[in-house]
């Protein structure tokens, strides 16, 4: 009777299902969604549907690959204890140094997408303040929050993520009742739209990013691939659907000649909104649409802040006093901080590299370290995915894929939609 009650003690406080999804979801879901629209104006909506479920299946697939090599270690091995022992220091040095430009990148990406969406926040009560010093404030009162502590940072972003949930339902719904849909399948202005295709597979890549939470669910499940594989599908699904709903209401509200004009404008987040606000049936919607993008950007410039001054805490081994996060704040913050003051319009180039730099850890690295593992133990009676090894060299080709294309978009040797 006693050992019926343990196991039913302990089934009950095994994590749930839903708590992984949603932390996969969180992850994915962030404030990049912004550029989606945007850099999907030239080949429109039925090409973004396509391009985004190759992508979403690409990444599912490399993060599962990642699952693989993971659960082949102890629980808590994270990405430098993998590259170490299956691709050797080089392997390491070039995973940490990509993980390291990510994080840097987006972070400054994420100052200039706040000061764009601060200044557009501002105009609404009157205030004008240049978009260097808009993106100067956001930094700053964000950058406190992850100085005081993790539980801060904790608190603060499941505050932000119950009102990006009730903000986007309601601007997001309203944009979906209104879609027009002669804008969505017959679009006004030039007829051509599979070619600009090639220069948009970085940024839908970049909305994908979740493969830094797979260590971090084997920790949390323990060794049980059915959950987390189910975890990562949901969560990964979720963020799918909400982008589709996302091209769809942006798409089917804004005629494609309108894109252009963002575009020119630099194609900032708070260019963006302005424009989908201009078409809302009231200024409350747009005000709750202007809402949830502070609220995307805000947790998304939490989350990756937390995770850069973290690394570079444990990097450069600085203490956990005063002194030491203020050491680790400083290397965090200062140099995307800068970038965002000299360079304030920067988002989408800095969403194209971060893509590119991602490619190395979520693709390439998850695709060589099964591979490698694979070939070390072809008896390994564990999870594997299926597919056999075309599934790796179908992950790997989409990351080198990903790469060519933004930096032939970069050289203006690719179609790219003005």
């Amino acid at each position: 009777m006693a050992n019926h009650m343990n196991a039913a003690r302990h089934k009950a406080k095994a994590p749930s299902l839903l708590g992984g999804a949603m932390i996969i979801a969180g992850t994915t879901v962030g404030a990049g969604m912004f550029s989606l629209p945007v850099v999907g104006a030239g080949m429109w909506f039925g090409w973004s549907l396509v391009l985004m479920g190759g992508i979403w299946l690409c990444m599912l697939l490399s993060g599962l690959l990642l699952l693989e090599t993971n659960l082949r270690y102890e629980p808590g091995a994270s990405f430098d204890t993998l590259t170490r022992d299956t691709l050797g220091r080089f392997g390491r040095i070039v995973n940490g140094l990509s993980i390291a430009f990510v994080l840097y990148i987006l972070t400054y990406a994420y100052i200039s997408g706040g000061g764009s969406i601060v200044n557009h926040s501002l105009e609404g009560l009157g205030i004008s303040l240049p978009q260097s010093i808009a993106g100067l404030v956001f930094a700053l009162v964000l950058a406190l929050v992850v100085m005081i502590s993790t539980r801060a940072v904790d608190r603060i972003t499941t505050i932000m993520l119950g009102g990006m949930v009730i903000t986007f339902f309601l601007a997001v719904g309203n944009l979906l009742i209104e879609v027009d849909t002669l804008k969505l399948f017959s679009p006004d202005g030039e007829q051509r739209f599979s070619p600009f295709l090639w220069a948009a597979i970085p940024f839908g890549l970049a909305s994908f990013g979740y493969h830094g939470n797979v260590p971090s669910l084997v920790k949390y499940y323990g060794k049980q691939p059915s959950v987390i594989i189910k975890a990562i599908v949901i969560g990964t699904f979720i963020a799918l659907v909400i982008y589709v709903c996302w091209l769809l209401a942006a798409m089917g509200n804004l005629p494609r000649s309108q894109f252009s004009d963002i575009i020119a404008q630099g194609g900032n987040m708070g260019v963006l909104v302005s424009a989908l606000s201009g078409v809302m049936a009231s200024e409350w919607l747009g005000k709750m649409l202007t809402l949830f993008a502070n609220l995307a950007v805000a947790s998304s410039f939490l989350g990756v802040t937390l995770g850069l001054f973290d690394y570079l805490a444990d990097l450069f081994g600085f203490a956990d006093t005063r002194t030491g996060r203020l050491k680790t704040a400083a290397m965090t913050f200062l140099p995307p901080t800068l970038l965002g003051i000299l360079f304030p319009n920067g988002f989408l180039i800095a969403i194209g590299f971060a893509a590119l730099a991602a490619t190395v850890w979520t693709l390439l690295v998850p695709g060589m370290m099964a591979f490698k593992l694979r070939s070390r133990e072809p008896d390994y009676q564990g999870f594997v995915v299926p597919g056999g090894n075309l599934v790796i060299y179908l992950v790997i080709a989409f990351g080198v894929l990903t790469a060519a294309c933004h930096l032939l978009a970069m050289a203006e040797l690719l179609p790219i939609y003005r």
